[in-house]
């Protein structure tokens, strides 16, 4: 019998990535949504066709329940979030009760269903968790400072993903993900929001890029390659977090040229600095330090940082010259 997945966020670009990845797998793999009329939603199952949907709420302990029960899963893996960290500073409580609490509520329905003993339950921790770091590269032993609502939320979530392993001995894991980047990223995110900006430029749509603190740096890898570290820590023999980057960094400028060079063009004609778009408190510099899942679970990234922009750039020209709407729609290699 096929294992059978059930993924929180499966509407986006992780949840989307991965659900892909455990049907080529052979997995059964269901999606919680919110409301089955979601556009999104209709999208994903015309592209990826045996995916299936069960209605839930990570703001709703009872949805999640039924949930659970309705699909018996062997494996959830919870990626829905309030992701933007931005956003975060603007939605401090939404983002505590979806990011924070819903894991706490998606471990109880597992708790309350299976006793805690067969299913297995992957937490997305995120790097925005270490924040003001206190050393760099950041393993799983670094200390955490976030510097944001949505760090703050992400590592409660973490927290609580280890304290249901030691009380309950759930077999519950965290993937410490570092920055992670595709086609279908949201066009609200620097990565596509330089990706976008370039295809626009090129196209002869805009004249100018704006963009925030060029000089933050970030570890920043490929999703498709990230969601098969999720997987493995829920195949693993044991329960363990685990960092997952490319143990490089990048800074937006860097970002930037590469973006501009794929396209053929000179950044410093079109981009332009704005103090206005810089984070209340910056996180300058994250780096992972990826080696306890290079050699316990045999995890390597295969996508580079330039391969990586040069297709998020790629996909953009070819969605907008389509008369795609990158609001609306992802572009989908």
């Amino acid at each position: 019998m096929a294992k059978r997945a059930l993924i929180t966020g499966i509407t986006g670009q992780d949840g989307s990535y991965l659900a892909e990845y455990l049907l080529s797998e052979g997995y059964e793999v269901w999606g919680l949504v919110r409301g089955q009329a979601n556009p999104r939603v209709s999208r994903l199952r015309r592209r990826l066709g045996d995916v299936q949907v069960v209605r839930g709420d990570l703001l709703d302990q009872g949805s999640l329940i039924s949930a659970v029960e309705r699909v018996r899963p062997d494996e959830v893996y919870n990626l829905g979030a309030i992701s933007f960290v931005p956003m975060s500073w603007e939605q401090a409580e939404l983002t505590a009760e979806v990011t924070g609490m819903g894991v706490l509520r998606m471990l109880e329905a597992i708790r309350v269903i299976s006793g805690a003993s067969s299913i297995r339950f992957y937490q997305a921790s995120s790097s925005e968790m270490f924040g003001q770091v206190r050393e760099t590269p950041q393993t799983e032993r670094t200390p955490f400072h976030p510097r944001s609502p949505y760090g703050v939320a992400k590592a409660y979530g973490h927290f609580l993903t280890q304290n249901y392993r030691e009380s309950y001995g759930m077999f519950a894991v965290s993937g410490i993900l570092f920055n992670h980047e595709s086609p279908r990223r949201g066009a609200e995110f620097v990565t596509r929001k330089v990706s976008l900006g370039v295809a626009r430029i090129k196209l002869g749509l805009a004249g100018e890029l704006r963009l925030g603190n060029l000089e933050a740096r970030r570890d920043w890898g490929y999703a498709g390659d990230y969601v098969r570290a999720m997987h493995m820590m829920l195949t693993a023999d044991r329960p363990e977090d685990y960092v997952i980057g490319t143990g490089r960094t990048h800074s937006v400028r860097e970002l930037i040229e590469a973006a501009f060079t794929a396209a053929g063009l000179t950044w410093q004609d079109y981009v332009i600095a704005d103090q206005s778009l810089h984070r209340p408190a910056e996180v300058d510099l994250l780096c992972a330090d990826p080696k306890k899942a290079r050699t316990q679970l045999g995890w390597e990234p295969t996508v580079s940082f330039e391969e990586l922009v040069a297709m998020m750039v790629e996909a953009d020209l070819r969605l907008l010259s389509d008369g795609g709407d990158p609001d609306q729609d992802s572009s989908w290699p």
